[in-house]
């Protein structure tokens, strides 16, 4: 067995946008972290990384878990801190794209790096052995590029690329590191330049931006056309660009001119000069304000380069357009595009077939098989699909004959011709595997250890995971497990994994089989969100309808479920990633114990649709605080996070803000890798069901704030009444969130029981609920997504 890579200790040369980003990451994996830069030339030293740790905590999208970790960074300098190398398991560098620079660095910090530790470049495209040729000898097996996407916290994709003297337990222990502990997708790249997303990415956009041209549409057209109606995010194509920065759009552009002169794509590595005439005016995107696209007042104006000015945006897709590429079957969908005469259709043919011909051509010299290329682009860019599946679902042969076609006639961008095997071949994905140019083979997937960590890994073309044998189900909830297995998971199958009736009654009957045959319970979803909340639909039908009674009741079951969770004789463990909102927050709140993955949005929510929590979500603020402030503290000082939350509906930023808000609890876990979620989830239930364990012993006594508390809450909120930051109607919610979590109109630090609070709450809920204003915000959620502010 290879040794270990044991990294304790991570240094970050460089504190401008990556480096900074990087360092931030890595603290939210709670990884000591040291951030390096130059000395500045007045004051501290450390001056101008300190800065970059400053701005780190006023981004937006916010690079840190929760802003006080920007703390935990520790600031250097190459003049006088390099000693601090030496105690560095892992050093990463990510200063700005310059050969020259990086080199001399690497000569300046070689001395220091300690002989076990590993050094690798955030480079994005430059020449990883070119770069190895200035290390020392010695250092050179343990130097590798790992090229991180922008932003760092939010993008899966990591590339790993090795030099020709890389050490593979290097490579093997650093793929192993970032993927469990730093959270991200790796994928192995070849040393060619921009790696493998770029190349095939930017090339797709370069070939969208030619086409752009050749078929007279507009920016904000092909935007309408090549964002979520190909399965890619809403940015698209130009909007993307603007986000990105024009200026930066103009250098990796310019990398691919003068890196790949012997590209048969070459003549098309070059900025358009509507490009070049915006990034000379300063017009960078969305960084200066202006770009493709400009803001102007309430309006997005979109650059028309016939009239070099800009104009209110088109019509978009052409509805026939739309109902093509709506259809189900890719085989019919592609044969439409490609029969189609109109030029919108015509346009998207041509992207895909040029995307499909270069990647497909460059596939063996950039990577090892096309499901390294497939997911480079849908961690990198947000693809559903990467261009190899979208093929290969449209029917390989019938799309490769289609582009050879075009290649004879002169349509495709390049004469040169597809690679041999494509021709040979059905496609490029099969039970057994992807393909490999290669080694003219298809290939399994990495058997490193820590991929058995992921029971359902991102499944690619062709692979379908089996969740484990059904024990039951009913409509609303699955309860599986894997073949002798001691934990059950039980997964949601409503939209969104919304709670209704089924849901509530799945929930309580999966956990009575839970203590019969199981040693504990996941509630896990197979995709996010875990889960919406409550079916709001359905219970404003039942109100709307007169029918208080059957709402009353689903209100009762809604907290007997919760405490159902709560005092289950096995551990019932939540397993989070993406929103758990209302309902869903008020499960792993009574769970066990949650793991959450770090992009983990969890709220109270329910006052943004004019009703409290109750499914037991304020019963368990008054609880904690209780427990919290012991037999003779300050119960109300306990409660104020609580009610705050609920009261302003806030939705956590993250699986660390959840724990800062007190929506979970300190012993919670928090997870970096969501694929690694259910195996941590039933690792965590397993443990807990092996040391012995018992539910709480039911809260009989809890110590509540009574009605001084709701006073001095009352008194907050006329202030803010007064000084119009609330309605109305926000005052009345946020009086009755108070009167609940305080244990209602009781003399301060009295003691109720739970069965107290849950009455309580159902029946502000009840009474809420049957309140004009409340239903029309209900409505305006279900119509418009967006809370009312009545």
């Amino acid at each position: 067995m290879s040794e270990k890579l044991l990294i304790r200790r991570v240094a970050v040369l460089g504190a401008g946008v990556m480096g900074a980003q990087i360092a931030a990451q890595l603290v939210n994996a709670g990884i000591d972290t040291v951030l390096f830069d130059l000395p500045a030339k007045e004051g501290d030293k450390n001056g101008i990384v300190q800065k970059a740790i400053a701005n780190l905590t006023k981004l937006s999208p916010a690079p840190l878990g929760v802003k006080s970790l920007a703390e935990a960074i520790v600031p250097a300098n190459y003049e006088t801190d390099l000693g601090l190398l030496e105690s560095c398991d892992l050093v990463i560098e990510a200063i700005a794209e310059r050969m020259d620079w990086k080199q001399d660095l690497y000569k300046k910090i070689a001395p220091h790096v300690p002989a076990h530790a590993v050094l690798a470049s955030n480079t994005s495209g430059l020449g990883i052995n070119k770069l190895a040729d200035v290390l020392p000898e010695e250092l050179r097996y343990r130097f590798c590029g790992v090229h991180f996407f922008n932003p760092p916290r939010y993008m899966y994709l990591v590339e790993l690329i090795p030099t020709k003297y890389t050490d593979q337990t290097v490579m093997d222990g650093l793929e192993s590191f970032l993927t469990t502990y730093v959270g991200k997708g790796v994928v192995i790249g070849r040393d060619t330049p921009n790696f493998i997303g770029n190349r095939i990415g930017v090339f797709s956009i370069l070939a969208t931006m030619h086409h752009t041209a050749q078929s007279n549409l507009g920016f904000d057209t092909v935007d309408a056309l090549t964002g979520p109606l190909l399965g890619r995010p809403k940015s698209a194509t130009y909007r993307t660009a603007d986000v990105v920065g024009l200026d930066t759009m103009g250098h990796v552009i310019k990398t691919m001119a003068d890196t790949l002169p012997e590209d048969p794509w070459h003549q098309y590595f070059a900025a358009p000069a509507w490009l070049k005439a915006l990034v000379d005016k300063g017009a960078l995107g969305q960084k200066t304000g202006a770009g493709i696209y400009r803001k102007v007042g309430k309006d997005i104006l979109v650059l028309d380069v016939a009239k070099q000015d800009y104009v209110a945006q088109g019509d978009g897709a052409a509805p026939e357009v739309v109902e093509i590429l709506k259809e189900k079957d890719p085989a019919k969908k592609f044969a439409a595009l490609r029969a189609s005469e109109h030029p919108q259709a015509k346009f998207l043919w041509a992207i895909f077939r040029d995307l499909f011909h270069y990647a497909a051509y460059h596939l063996g010299d950039i990577a090892e098989t096309a499901r390294d290329v497939d997911l480079a682009i849908r961690w990198g860019y947000g693809w559903k699909l990467g261009p190899f599946e979208t093929w290969q679902a449209a029917g390989w042969k019938q799309v490769a004959e289609w582009i050879n076609e075009d290649i004879a006639a002169g349509k495709a961008m390049s004469s040169a011709p597809l690679p041999a095997w494509v021709l040979s071949r059905d496609g490029v994905y099969s039970a057994e595997g992807s393909y490999s140019p290669t080694q003219d083979k298809v290939v399994a997937r990495s058997a490193l250890p820590v991929y058995q960590r992921q029971r359902f890994a991102d499944p690619v073309l062709g692979e379908k995971p089996v969740q484990g044998k059904t024990v039951w189900e009913n409509e609303g909830v699955r309860l599986w497990a894997d073949d002798g297995d001691d934990i059950a998971v039980l997964s949601f199958k409503t939209k969104l994994h919304t709670v209704n009736d089924h849901v509530l009654n799945g929930v309580q009957e999966a956990i009575r089989i839970a203590e019969k045959q199981f040693k504990g319970m996941v509630i896990w979803q197979a995709a996010e969100p875990f889960s919406a909340g409550a079916d709001l639909a359905g219970a404003l039908g039942l109100v709307k309808d007169g029918k208080i009674d059957q709402f009353e009741a689903m209100v009762a079951n809604f907290q007997k479920t919760s405490q159902a969770i709560k005092y289950s004789l096995v551990p019932v463990v939540t397993a989070v990633r993406g929103l758990a909102l209302g309902g869903g927050c008020e499960f792993q709140m009574h769970s066990a114990k949650t793991v959450a993955h770090l992009e983990s949005y969890i709220g109270l929510v329910e006052a943004g649709v004019g009703l409290l929590p109750a499914g037991g979500g304020l019963k368990e603020f008054a609880v904690r605080a209780s427990q919290a402030a012991g037999p003779n503290g300050d119960v109300f000082a306990e409660l104020k996070k609580g009610f705050e939350c609920a009261a302003m509906a806030k939705v956590s930023t993250s699986a660390l803000d959840a724990k800062e808000l007190g929506l979970m609890r300190p012993g919670d876990r928090v997870v970096m890798n969501a694929f690694e979620l259910l195996e941590i989830a039933k690792a965590e239930a397993l443990a807990m069901a092996e040391a012995g364990y018992r539910p709480p012993l039911p809260a009989r006594n809890i110590r509540v704030a009574g009605d001084v508390g709701i006073a001095t809450f009352k008194m907050m909120l006329v202030n803010m009444l007064e000084g119009r930051f609330i309605s109305e109607y926000d005052y009345e919610l946020a009086s009755r969130i108070a009167t609940v979590i305080c244990g209602g109109e009781v003399d301060r630090n009295s003691t109720v029981d739970e069965e107290w609070l849950i009455r309580l709450e159902r029946k502000h809920f009840v009474e809420l609920a049957q309140q004009p204003k409340t239903q029309a915000r209900i409505e305006h959620m279900l119509k418009t997504g967006k809370p009312l502010r009545n």
